[in-house]
């Protein structure tokens, strides 16, 4: 067994004479000067989270809140200070934790591994190298890596974060791009990110470039999925991390199971809230659906509530589904 040291751990325009395309711009002036950087004028909660759980988060086997980073210490760190620890045969992975073991026979249809995210994000390195930051969410989850996405992975089971905290330690301006600027769901999104601080640009979607920025693309499919972030979710989770497939013009959404198969296609009224990456830039998140009422789902969806331990969430009228979807 390893053991390491312990882990101590928002505006009315008020010219009456604009028009209203012109009360919009001004509430995007002013979103803007309030909170263009993305970064609040408070500091962010400093307490670390852990999180252990198994078949992407469809199980918890231990979270731990309140926890305190120490100086120079590790996601291994911090895991082995309150979980039994076994590396990999290399040394550079964990192979169990408290007893259960990835591999073959730790899941019915492929092999599986122990991954780990920090603020929802898969970490590029080694636990042992990856420093914990305060405010750091950090979750391991064993599940079926028989589909790994050619860049690390983003998931939406940690939020509020990254928004809050950023990416290893730096916080990130975040900016919400919607189809229409005015609509429910923008409001919706940028309204949940404000209730915990986080100030957010708003702009209309293919409105330009924003480098080192979280976006979160808001609006349906048809509109948002030539994005070039949102076009890896076209081409499967082993580009992408994301579990659904968008078809038919984006009229349809498909669930995939761990293995990238599909179990279900879902029509109208169906959203999907996801989060996405390529290499070297931050993640996006898209709220969207097959149309605009699918993306009002996405948009309620989009709190701590509905989003905690999941990899992403496909949602219909009669409630949200965790993805990747169970297997047939």
């Amino acid at each position: 067994m390893l053991r390491h040291g312990e882990g101590t751990a928002a505006r009315r325009a008020p010219a009456r004479a604009h028009t209203r395309a012109g009360a919009v711009l001004g509430v995007l002036l002013a979103t803007f000067a309030l909170g263009g950087c993305g970064l609040g004028t408070g500091s962010a909660p400093s307490a670390v989270q852990l999180l252990v759980t198994r078949d992407f988060g469809g199980r918890v086997l231990a979270r731990t809140a309140g926890l305190r980073a120490a100086e120079g210490e590790t996601v291994l760190d911090l895991l082995s200070a309150s979980h039994a620890v076994r590396a990999g045969s290399q040394g550079d992975g964990v192979a169990s934790i408290d007893g259960l073991s990835g591999g073959p026979q730790a899941h019915e249809a492929g092999l599986a591994q122990w991954l780990y995210y920090v603020n929802g994000v898969q970490a590029p390195e080694r636990a042992a190298a990856t420093a914990v930051h305060p405010g750091d969410h950090v979750w391991w989850d064993l599940h079926d890596a028989s589909q790994p996405p050619g860049t690390p992975a983003a998931i939406v089971g940690a939020f509020p974060e990254p928004f809050l905290n950023g990416i290893d330690g730096k916080r990130l301006p975040v900016r919400v791009e919607c189809t229409l600027v005015a609509g429910y769901a923008c409001r919706a999104v940028t309204a949940s990110l404000r209730r915990f601080g986080v100030p957010a640009a708003i702009a209309q979607v293919g409105s330009g470039g924003a480098p080192e920025t979280l976006r979160v693309i808001v609006g349906p499919w048809a509109r948002i999925g030539g994005d070039l972030e949102a076009q890896s979710i076209a081409r499967g989770p082993r580009v992408s991390g994301v579990y659904a497939r968008f078809s038919d013009g984006g009229r349809t959404l498909t669930l995939l199971d761990a293995q990238g198969r599909p179990t279900r296609t879902l029509g109208a009224d169906t959203g999907l809230v996801a989060a996405t990456q390529s290499a070297k830039e931050a993640p996006v998140w898209v709220v969207t659906g097959t149309e605009n009422a699918g993306v009002d789902l996405a948009a309620r969806a989009f709190d701590q509530a509905t989003l905690e331990d999941h990899f992403a969430v496909a949602l219909t009228p009669a409630g949200a589904l965790a993805l990747p979807a169970p297997g047939a």
